[in-house]
This record gives structure tokens, sequence and C-alpha cells, in this order.
């Protein structure tokens, strides 16, 4: 994907950094030595140090390692200098090239390059050499080829080689969560970049604020701040009951009379495990404080403040009827409880269109379970 055909950002999930340190012995298997003050995060697929990395490993080293060689490398700096240098991947500063060997490798699933020059060309994230900096990452942009200019998302993990006899990055391999097929040419990887182009007509209003911070090939990890709802009793996921009464609130009828801006989306949420207690909300704007909000007028509306969690969302269009939604709901805990995730009772069904307005198969909808708790190993 050439950067110029991208409008490109690079996000940090966790502050602290997930990076450990490896040092590729003579057999080509890689020892962890972390860092004492680095945290360090592992999902349970990268837990298992697999073939196919180890081949990269190999493959990619650029120093003999018959004759052992002690490192002079300031990896505690290169760490803060990738912190630093990675922000400006895709904007007009760009990385400083200097830090990198002229011959410096780079591979992801889909793409590869020998030079700094291909390199610069067509960078994503990290791999091998002697020396390694393990890094997590989250990559969001907006692909404007096309006109409805639709979001990627892409998380995973890098790896970036180090060159003890310069102290220059040397090579640079991604693994992607979202495929189990990391290595070059990944018709996988290719058809994950593609069904991520679908359209969907999303409406130009606020939203929750949410953070990837995992991306799989059947749901994303988001990390949501905290929101405020405006809420009353519904009757069931799909169902519209209880709309008009909710709608009314922001439309002036409440205390004060006060009119208050659309969001989106709608949520009908359920607590209970057979989905049957459902409760219809609209968000408020995040300028919004609780202690400020005009009272609802009406007894069976109320306002709740949504703390903040971690979700687990699948996406999905067409008309979200109950059947369907019971289906995406049992296909996504089904999902977690694999990933060994612990989900919570209940979901929510996230309406982002007017289906009166909206094309099906352009509909954006979402099923969301909360997580009693997440981690990056």
């Amino acid at each position: 994907m050439a950067t110029a055909q991208l409008s490109t950002q690079i996000l940090r999930p966790i502050p602290a950094a997930c990076v450990s340190f490896r040092q590729v012995t003579t057999t080509g298997l890689p020892s962890t030595s972390p860092s004492p003050s680095t945290t360090i995060f592992k999902t349970r697929k990268e837990a298992i140090t697999t073939n196919q990395k180890l081949k990269w490993a190999r493959r990619l080293s650029l120093v003999d390692q018959s004759s052992p060689t002690k490192p002079t490398v300031d990896v505690e700096g290169l760490v803060s200098f990738l912190y630093d240098d990675l922000p400006h991947l895709f904007d007009d500063q760009g990385i400083d090239r200097t830090a990198y060997d002229e011959q410096v490798t780079f591979r992801d699933p889909i793409t590869k390059h020998d030079t700094i020059s291909g390199y610069l060309f067509n960078i994503s994230l990290l791999k091998t050499g002697p020396y390694e900096i393990t890094t997590r990452w989250t990559m969001g942009m907006k692909f404007m080829l096309l006109p409805w200019k639709p979001e990627l998302a892409f998380t995973g993990t890098s790896v970036m080689g180090i060159n003890p006899k310069n102290g220059k990055f040397c090579s640079h391999l991604d693994f992607w969560d979202s495929i189990e097929n990391n290595d070059y040419f990944s018709l996988e990887g290719l058809w994950d970049v593609f069904r991520q182009l679908r359209i969907y007509k999303t409406p130009d209003l606020e939203t929750p604020r949410y953070q990837i911070l995992k991306r799989t090939a059947n749901y994303e990890v988001r990390k949501y701040t905290p929101f405020i709802v405006v809420e009353t009793d519904g009757d069931k996921l799909s169902g519209s009951t209880g709309f008009n009464t909710v709608a009314g609130y922001i439309f002036g009828k409440n205390s004060t009379m006060e009119k208050i801006p659309m969001t989106t989306p709608v949520f009908t949420q359920a607590l209970d495990p057979e989905l049957s207690e459902v409760s219809i909300q609209i968000v408020l704007p995040l300028e919004k404080d609780i202690s400020s909000l005009p009272n609802p007028s009406q007894e069976t509306v109320n306002l709740r403040k949504v703390e903040e969690g971690i979700a687990a969302a699948l996406k999905f269009s067409g008309k979200p009827t109950e059947e369907v939604v019971r289906e995406k709901e049992k296909a996504l805990r089904s999902s977690l409880i694999r990933d060994g995730l612990k989900p919570k009772k209940g979901c929510l069904l996230a309406r982002y269109n007017d289906p009166g307005r909206t094309w099906s198969f352009t509909m954006r909808n979402e099923v969301l379970i909360w997580l009693e708790e997440f981690t990056l190993e």
C-alpha cells in the first residue's frame, strides 16, 4: 500500500510499551530477556514461538552468528527512539533514515523491500537480526482512493532487528493479529485488506470514543472512554420500543427544555444470559457532564454514566433482525471463549444508521460484549 494513497495515523494502545528484547543463539532459537522497567504483554498465540518466525530469524540475520559478538548497542535508547520516530511514519516529517542500514530488510504479509529507499516508500512496522526489539502496535488508516473512504485497522507485533556492528536497524517484520499466515506473500493478508474496503454508510455524527487494542479475524477489542446514555426499557435487542421516549429527551422533553445534538449509535442492551431484559439507549455528546444535564421529564427515562471499559465488537451489515443479532452474539461469545477471554453476561446491539433511509447492505451494525478483563501480553 503506497503511502501516497493513504491517510494514516499510528496509535499507541498501551502507554507503557509492549517491548521485549531477544538475542538469537547459534541454533537460531530466541531467548527472552526483558528489561526490568519494561511491561511485557503476550497474547495466547504469541506465547508460542512458531517455526515460521524462527525461519525469518534465521533467514534475515545479517551478522555471522558463528562468531559471537558482544553487543555495544544502546537498546533502551533505540526503544525510546522508536517511540519518538514511528509516529512520523506517514506524516510530512517522516522517519529518520540515518537510523537504518542502507540494506534494511522489510517484510509484512503482502509487501517486502530490501533497501532503505524501498522501505521508506512502503512502511508498516518491524523483525529480526541477532538483536531485536519487539513491539505491539495499532495502525488506523483511511483508504482515500474509494469514494466512501473506508477505514482500515491493523494490529499486531513487529520485530526490529539491530545490527550490533553499527547500532542501526537492519530488518523489520510485521505479524498481523487478524491472519494466521504472516509469511510473504499471504493471500490471507491480501483478503484481510480487501474485506475492510466494503462500504458502510455511517452518518457523520459524534460517537463514543474508543481505541482498538487488538483486531482479530472475527472481532475487535476496544477500550472505551466513559460516556453518558439516556435510556428506557425496550422490548428486544432488534426492537425500537422506547426510542421515541429517549429521543424526546434530547429533543427538549427535559426539565430545562434543552435540545441536545443527536449522536450515533443507538444501543439496545441486554444484561441477562437469555438477552430478554432490554434497555434502549441514546449516547449523549462527550462534552456533557452528568451533573449538569437536565432531568428527564418522564419517570421511565434515566441518565447513566457508562464507565471506562473494554469490549469486543463484531461488525456486520444488513438488517439486524432478532435472529441475526442472536446469531452474531453467539458467534462472538464463542470466539472470545475460544481465545481465552472472559465475556460478561448479555450484549449490546449498536445501530449506526436510520433503517428507513439507508440501504440494507450499507448499514453498519455491531454486537458488543463487555469483557471481564483483557491484557496484551
